[in-house]
C-alpha cells in the first residue's frame, strides 16, 4: 500500500515500472520521469489498464477516489475507456449546443414569412445574444434569463421584453422536447417583471373613420402609401397583406384577390372580393407599377414590396398614432359590420380568422363569397360616404 512519500520519492529507471497500491491502483513511473496513475481491471475476461491522471497533479487520495469511481463502473459492466470517449463526445456536443445555435434551429422550424423571421432574429441579436448567445444551453439558468428581461424592460420597453420572453420560452421548449435540457428556465415571473400596460386600440366611430380617410388622402405623402392604406380599408386585410400584394394574385376582371397561403397568418389561401372602388384603384395603379411583381413596390428596390412601417410613419405624422393602429382597421371593420347586421360567419371569413371549433373548422369550408362580395361593396360605399361627410364639415368642428 502506497504512501505519499513513496509516490514523491519514486525515481525513474531505464525501463517503465509500477508501484502497486490496492484495489487495482498503480503508480506508473516512466523513464521520462512522468508518474501516472493507472487502474488495472478485468472486464469480459480481458485485462486492461485505464489512465486516471498524473502525479502530483492528482494526489494519492484523489487517485484512490477516482479509482473507486471507475471500479464501480466496471462492476456495472461499463467499459471505462468507452465511457470516457462517450463523455467527451457529450461535452463537445453540449458545448456546440449554444443558445444562438438552438435559436437558429428554432427559427428554421417556423413557417413564418422571411420578414417575420428576420424581425425576430433582429430582436434576439439586440436583446438576447449579447448575454447568452455563445453560452451552452445547459449553462443558462433562470436568474440569467430574468436579468436579460429586466434589462430589456428598462432599455427597450416592456413590449420588447415580453417578445424576448416568449421567444426564449419557445426556444427552450425545443431544447426540452429534444432532450437537450431537463427543464425550461424561462418562468412566468408574474411579479418580478414590469407589467405590459399596452391596450388594444378601440374601434373607430363612423365619424372618426371618415376623418381618418380624409386626413390620409390629403396628407401629401407618396401616392403608393395612400393607395395601400385605402386598399387595406376597402378589403379589411392585414397591413402586411395589403402592402405586399402581388399583381399575380389579382384578377381585375372577376374582381378577386387570391392571397397566397404562405403570406397568410393561418397559412391558407384567402380569396378576397374586391369592391368596385378597389378595382378602380388597382386599375389606376397598374400602368404605374404593373411592370413590377408588387402592387406597391419599394421605392429603393422595385423588386421588393413596400414596408408596412410606411403606413405607421404616415399615421404618426398625421397625429393618429396614439388613437389608431393599422391593424385596428380590422377591429373597426368587424365592429361596424356586426352593427350593420351582417352574419358573423361571413365577417369572420372576410377577416380570414381561423374557426376556433376544430370540428366545425374541419367541415365548414364555405367562403360565403357571394355574400362577402355584397357585404364588402356596401362597406366600400359606406367608407366613401363617411369620408364625404367629414370633408363637408368645417375643420374647427371636425372630430379628431
Amino acid at each position: 500500500m502506497l504512501t505519499d512519500a513513496h509516490c514523491r520519492n519514486a525515481k525513474p529507471r531505464e525501463k517503465l515500472y509500477r508501484l502497486k497500491d490496492f484495489n487495482g491502483l498503480y503508480l506508473e513511473i516512466k523513464p521520462s520521469g512522468i508518474k501516472a496513475w493507472r487502474y488495472r481491471y478485468k472486464l469480459n475476461n480481458k485485462e486492461s489498464m485505464f489512465a486516471l491522471g498524473n502525479y502530483p497533479d492528482m494526489g494519492l487520495a484523489d487517485a484512490r477516489e477516482r479509482c473507486d469511481e471507475v471500479r464501480k463502473q466496471v462492476k456495472q459492466g461499463i467499459h471505462p475507456v468507452v465511457h470516457r470517449k462517450q463523455e467527451k463526445a457529450r461535452l463537445i456536443k453540449e458545448a456546440a449546443d449554444t443558445f444562438e445555435a438552438l435559436a437558429t434551429e428554432w427559427l428554421a422550424l417556423k413557417s413564418w414569412e422571411t420578414v417575420t423571421k428576420a424581425r425576430r432574429l433582429n430582436m434576439l441579436e439586440r436583446v438576447v445574444f449579447p448575454t447568452i448567445g455563445k453560452l451552452p444551453i445547459k449553462q443558462i439558468t433562470p436568474p440569467i434569463i430574468l436579468s436579460i428581461l429586466l434589462k430589456s424592460s428598462k432599455e427597450n420597453g416592456v413590449t420588447v421584453a415580453a417578445e424576448a420572453k416568449r421567444t426564449m420560452f419557445g426556444i427552450f421548449e425545443l431544447a426540452c422536447e429534444t432532450f437537450r435540457v431537463d427543464a425550461n428556465p424561462v418562468h412566468q415571473w408574474r411579479e418580478a417583471l414590469p407589467k405590459n400596460k399596452t391596450q388594444h386600440k378601440r374601434a373607430l366611430s363612423t365619424a372618426e373613420i371618415g376623418q381618418l380617410l380624409k386626413d390620409f388622402s390629403g396628407h401629401g405623402g407618396h401616392f403608393q402609401t395612400i393607395y395601400a392604406f385605402r386598399l387595406m380599408w376597402l378589403t379589411l386585410t392585414r397591413p402586411n397583406e395589403a402592402v405586399r400584394a402581388e399583381w399575380s394574385e389579382i384578377d381585375l376582371e372577376s374582381g378577386l384577390w387570391k392571397i397566397q397561403a404562405h403570406r397568410m397568418k393561418n397559412r391558407r389561401e384567402h380569396v378576397v372580393p374586391l369592391p368596385r372602388q378597389a378595382v378602380d384603384l388597382l386599375k389606376a395603379l397598374h400602368p404605374i407599377t404593373g411592370s413590377t411583381p408588387f402592387v406597391f413596390p419599394c421605392r429603393d428596390d422595385r423588386n421588393k414590396p413596400m414596408a408596412d412601417a410606411t403606413i405607421r410613419q404616415a399615421l404618426k405624422k398625421l397625429g393618429w398614432a396614439t388613437k389608431y393602429s393599422p391593424h385596428g382597421t380590422r377591429t373597426t371593420g368587424s365592429t361596424r359590420l356586426n352593427e350593420l347586421g351582417h352574419r358573423g360567419d361571413v365577417i369572420e371569413a372576410q377577416l380570414a380568422h381561423t374557426e376556433p371549433n376544430s370540428v366545425r373548422r374541419t367541415y365548414n369550408h364555405a367562403t360565403y363569397l357571394d355574400e362577402r362580395r355584397e357585404m364588402m361593396q356596401r362597406w366600400a360605399d359606406l367608407l366613401d360616404g363617411w369620408q364625404k361627410i367629414s370633408e363637408s364639415v368645417e375643420p374647427a368642428a371636425t372630430a379628431q
